[in-house]
């Protein structure tokens, strides 16, 4: 399990980080790229966010995310 490090402020925007399993060159694949944006969807549309900001890289990818107000998970 996680441990998060961040304040839980409601409607916060965080930045983060997520790295492919030691740093492989996924992300440039068709077929990952498919996969993240299947499971992007699968969660916008159970957990309600704002996505300010996304940068895709071939190993990793950032990106800025804003909670609803009063939501701080």
């Amino acid at each position: 399990m996680s441990r998060y490090r961040r304040a839980p402020i409601p409607g916060g925007t965080y930045f983060f980080t997520l790295n492919t399993y030691r740093r492989q060159v996924l992300l440039t694949q068709a077929e990952a790229l498919t996969a993240l944006h299947s499971a992007h969807r699968v969660v916008r549309a159970t957990r309600p966010f704002r996505v300010e900001a996304m940068v895709v890289l071939p190993d990793h990818l950032h990106a800025v995310w804003s909670l609803p107000s009063g939501d701080a998970d």
